[in-house]
């Protein structure tokens, strides 16, 4: 069993390139499956079995949509399974996650996020390179709407990778006002970066050390080495709370309030689309929602007989 699944994850990696992270979650969700199973072969689930374990995970309040994702791992694996050895069918066909309720995604407002990322209501006067590392952080964040994978994945500028290694993620062209990052399913995307992430950006290349391992990574941790998600996750929320925000903000949140707006302004769907490195349309749609909530808000205060007396 073991060997098997650690030949189907070694093949996400070097065939598919899926990154460290979803090559994890996928190793996570399969041990999952593997403990469900108990000391059965995989061979001997069965179609029942699969059914019965996601109502075991819905009975521990697990998040519909991350049994939806198990969901999809587990059945991804016995498709793979089926080319190695023969199987009746793939137990997981037909398989199905609980409904989940639809939610839209946080958005801040605009002048909530605009104080945000600046920096918050009274900026320090001498910030400390820390804080210019932050604030070009979520200015960049904000501006471009990156994931915050692709923020940490970001050199400062491109450079020509040695015989054998892998290219650069991302890097920054300030020249040109735009980044280059590489998004999900491996696609590489440019993206506007706004006149206030660009003063923002400069401000901090100006005071960035140099990197501990004498890399091209823009934005650095303390410890003068490539910054991590976590790290920014942990510097964005404790930004939030010392600016006065009464809600919880990550990274997503900075991503969702960038499409938000942008949508609000423009009406363009596509251009956020590509901006946002949706593969699909109909992920983009749901800011459309968000978009309708602000003309409803409009509305209800500034129509006459929107409300009754």
């Amino acid at each position: 069993m073991d060997e098997r699944l650690e030949r189907y994850l070694a093949q996400l990696a070097t065939q598919r390139q899926l990154s460290p992270l979803t090559v994890e979650a996928y190793r996570r969700d399969l041990l999952e499956l593997a403990t469900l199973a108990g000391a059965r072969p995989w061979e001997a689930v069965q179609h029942a079995d699969i059914r019965r374990f996601a109502a075991q995970l819905h009975a521990r309040a697990l998040n519909p949509r991350s049994i939806a994702r198990k969901l999809s791992s587990w059945r991804r694996f016995y498709d793979w399974l089926s080319q190695q050895a023969p199987l009746a069918a793939n137990p997981v066909d037909g398989v199905r996650a609980p409904r989940r309720a639809k939610t839209l995604p946080k958005a801040l407002s605009v002048d909530a996020a605009v104080q945000l990322v600046s920096g918050g209501a009274v900026p320090r006067a001498h910030p400390e390179p820390d804080e210019l590392c932050n604030r070009a952080m979520f200015e960049l964040m904000y501006s471009s709407g990156l994931r915050v994978s692709e923020l940490a994945g970001l050199d400062i500028v491109y450079a020509k990778p040695a015989p054998g290694e892998a290219g650069p993620l991302g890097w920054l062209d300030l020249d040109a006002g735009e980044v280059l990052v590489t998004g999900k399913g491996n696609k590489m995307r440019r993206v506007p970066v706004g006149s206030h992430a660009a003063e923002a950006l400069r401000a901090w290349l100006a005071v960035r050390p140099p990197a501990r391992d004498g890399g091209n990574a823009l934005f650095l941790s303390n410890r003068a080495t490539r910054v991590s998600p976590r790290v920014i996750q942990l510097r964005l929320a404790r930004h939030a709370v010392q600016a006065g925000a009464t809600v919880r903000v990550h990274p997503h949140v900075l991503r969702h309030s960038f499409a938000s707006h942008v949508l609000q302004s423009s009406g363009d769907l596509r251009a956020v689309q590509e901006m946002l490195g949706h593969a699909s349309i109909a992920s983009t749609q749901v800011y459309t929602a968000l978009d309708f909530q602000h003309l409803a808000a409009a509305y209800d205060k500034a129509h006459p007989r929107a409300k009754s007396k």
